[in-house]
Formats: C-alpha cells, structure tokens, sequence
C-alpha cells in the first residue's frame, strides 16, 4: 500500500511536470510557429518531466518524503526512461527530421534515420575510450556505460555555460564596465547618421537623373536613320555609364557606414540606458551583485586552478565543511548535522531551480537565435537532447554537494562510476571557458570605445 501511494504521488508530480514543458513549448518556444508535429512536443515534454523528476528524488531524499524502497525504485526507473529517451528516441528523431528535410532523400527517410542514429551511436560509444570513467567490470549493456558518457557531454556543457555565466554575470551587473556616454555623444552620432543617410539620397537621385538621361538619349539614336546612324548607335559608349558605376560603389560603400552609425547609435542608446537605471536602487542592488559575483568567479577560478594542479577533489560537502570551520573558530555549541541537514537542502533547492531556469532562458534565447520554420523541429530535439544530458550531469555534480548519508542513494542509483573524474573535468573545462570569456569581454570591451571614436 505505501509503495501505491509514493507511485501516484510520483506520477502527479511528473503529470504536472510534463504539463509544464508542454506550456513551455507552446507558448515560449513555438508561439511564433505552427505545431506540425506532436511527437516533438511530446519528448519535450517528456524530457524535461524525468529531468524535473530527478532533482525532485534529490529533495525527498534530503527531506525523507516517501519509502527508501521507493525512492529506489523510481530512481531507477526516471534513470532508465531519460536514459532511453537521451539515446535511442532523440537522435532518431532529429535523424528522421534532419533527413525528412531533405528532398533527395525522402523516400528512403526512414532507412536514412537509421543510418543517421547508428553513426551517432558509433561516435557516442567511442566517446568513452579516451576517458576514465568506468570501473573495467561493468557489462557492455549496463547503465553506467551508458551514464558515464551521457556524464561527459553533459558536464562538459555545464563547464562551458558556468565559466562564461560566472565572467559574464559581472560584466553585465557591473556599472564600472559602462562607458561613459553622454546626451551630445548620441546627437554627434545621430546627425552623422542623418548627413549619411542624406548623401545616399543625394547619390541616388543622381544614379535616377543619369539612367533616364541615358534612356532619353537611347530614344533619340533609335530615331536616327541611315547607315552612319547605325554605326554612331554600336560605336558610341553612354557617356554617363562609367560614372553610374563610380556613383553606385560610393552609394553601396555609404549604405553600410549607415547600417554601422545605426547599429552604433543603438547601443549607445543602450548603453546611456543602463547608465540611467544604474543609479536607481534596483541598479545599485544589481551593482553590488556583480561586485558579490565578480569576487566569487575569482574564487572559482582559483580553486578550479588549485584543483587542477593538485589533482584534488572535495570529500565533504561545502555546507558541512563551513559549518565544522565556522563553529572551530568560534568555539561555540552548535548541532553540525542537524544545521547541515536543513541549509543543505535549501542549497541544493536554489541549485536546482536556478539551474532550471537558467537553461530554459538560455535554450529560449538560443532557439530564437537560429530557429525557421523548416529548422524548429529538429532545433527543439537538439535543445531536448541537451537539457536532458544537462541534468543528468547536474545530478552526478550535485552528489557532492549533498551530505555524505544522502549521497548513498544516488550512488548506488548511478552506478561505480569515476566520480572523481567529472569533478575534475569540470574544473579544467570552467577554467578554460572562463579564461576565453575574459579574453573575449576584455577585447570587446576594449574595441568598443575605439570603434565609437573612429566612428
């Protein structure tokens, strides 16, 4: 009877789950597109339920909500269906659709999605031979072989967004990185634009005065007769052809300073913007998060960097590690494990719903980035793929912020794996993700105000 009630009570909460990736879909992500096939929003929908149902299994095995036998049981059984979703139903159908999209080979799709599902499997298997992240006993069909790579790719993924999100987050915040822009900056800039965007009229105008002038000349020699008539009419050139073409380089060269004084003009108009909203109280409070981030991607760099170095791995869970140091230094009385417990879980609460978030902002804004019409379908299955694996990932990192009597469950659920060696592998992949996005804001940043100068 208990096992029937954690069932239904697992079942209502993936049903509400489910609901909401559908409404994700259809009003975030297809809102500006007809829905041609329901599959695809089916595993969507689908993926982001087990997804979601995972880190819920986290939260109960924290809070003690549900039977031990339970929680197991569907532990395993999320596992199983996310991991038969990521590998065998996603890329068939981003295989089917890919080929579908393809004229020649339309009549044959269904083979040529085989074809297309066996070459990624071939390439998702030989992902794991360079890397050590399975123990030589596991069976060739056992569910660590499958986790330990889906692990890799999706950690690599997490490395990637965290290094650029932990350099960019203060970069955004922060009012120091603001030019200085000011109300006769964009005036100097906008009446460039206007005496730009006169000089192309001006030019065109002449382009429409030659070209008739041209066509009433044609209309006179046509009314010549005679032999000399006929040879004047081939010999003799236009004699404002060659101009024409001077006159339409200099429109076309014109035409694009205009699109850049545009572009430029824009984000100086941002840019005063967000100088204005910098001094409300909202701005100085984001202000003052960027300084809070800033000071913590530098710790992150610098433990990724100590890490590294000497190939360490945490054993006890942050929470518990600053509790124990806290309460040494103070020398006060304090019940370790309780606190422990209960600010653990509203870590990994805050974890789990800003990593949701965050992705579903990022994979929105990526869609509408590169998706069309004839795209959606197979973008929305990449973006499924990817959040899949993601989460996957975030539950076998998320390990180690748990303390040591929860994380029995999840690693028994997960299997022998490397452990280990994500942590590590994230580390080197945040350090060199954060250090390229350095590079990158320093540059832009740097050539923006020379670019306004030069403008």
């Amino acid at each position: 009877m208990p096992f029937f009630v954690d069932s239904v009570i697992m079942f209502t909460s993936q049903v509400l789950f489910f609901g909401f990736g559908w409404l994700f879909f259809m009003r975030q992500l297809f809102k500006d597109y007809e829905v041609r096939q329901y599959v695809v929003q089916v595993v969507f929908s689908v993926t982001f339920a087990f997804s979601c149902t995972m880190f819920e299994l986290i939260i109960f095995e924290i809070l003690g909500v549900l039977n031990s036998t339970s929680r197991y049981f569907h532990w395993k059984l999320n596992l199983y269906v996310i991991l038969l979703v990521l590998i065998f139903v996603v890329p068939f159908y981003i295989g089917y659709f890919v080929v579908s999209n393809i004229r020649l080979l339309q009549r044959q799709r269904l083979l040529f999605s085989c074809v297309v599902w066996f070459t990624f499997m071939y390439f998702f298997w030989k992902l794991g031979d360079p890397f050590p992240i399975l123990s030589p006993k596991h069976g060739i069909l056992s569910i660590e072989q499958l986790i330990s790579r889906v692990g890799v790719i999706g950690v690599t993924l997490m490395a990637l967004l965290s290094g650029f999100g932990a350099v960019n987050c203060p970069y955004t915040y922060m009012s120091y990185f603001l030019r200085n822009v000011t109300d006769s900056d964009i005036l100097a800039l906008e009446r460039r634009l206007l005496q730009t965007m006169d000089m192309i009229v001006s030019k065109k105008k002449r382009i429409a005065m030659t070209r008739r002038q041209m066509y009433q000349r044609g209309e006179e020699q046509n009314k010549q007769t005679g032999f000399w008539g006929m040879i004047k009419s081939v010999t003799s050139s236009p004699s404002g052809s060659e101009n024409l073409s001077v006159i339409q380089q200099e429109v076309d060269a014109l035409e694009e300073l205009s699109r850049q004084l545009f572009l430029e003009t824009v984000d100086l108009q941002a840019t005063k913007e967000r100088i204005e909203y910098s001094k409300t109280f909202q701005g100085k409070y984001f202000n003052f998060l960027g300084y809070f981030f800033s000071i913590y991607c530098v710790w992150k760099i610098f433990m990724a960097t100590i890490n590294i170095v000497f190939d360490r791995v945490g054993k006890t869970d942050p929470v518990t590690r600053g509790i124990e140091i806290t309460v040494n230094y103070l020398g006060i009385q304090f019940d370790v494990k309780f606190w422990s417990q209960h600010i653990s879980f509203i870590l990994v609460g805050i974890i789990i719903v800003t990593s949701i978030r965050g992705l579903l902002i990022t994979l929105t804004k990526f869609f509408y980035a590169i998706s069309s019409s004839k795209s959606s379908n197979v973008i929305v299955l990449v973006l499924a793929q990817i959040m899949g694996m993601y989460f996957v990932s975030s539950v076998l990192l998320m390990r180690m912020s748990m303390p040591l009597e929860y994380r029995t469950i999840v690693t028994e659920v997960l299997g022998e794996l490397q452990f280990n060696f994500y942590h590590r592998w994230f580390d080197v992949i945040f350090l060199v993700s954060a250090l390229s996005s350095i590079l990158f804001l320093y540059l832009a940043h740097k050539q923006a105000p020379e670019k306004h100068m030069t403008l």
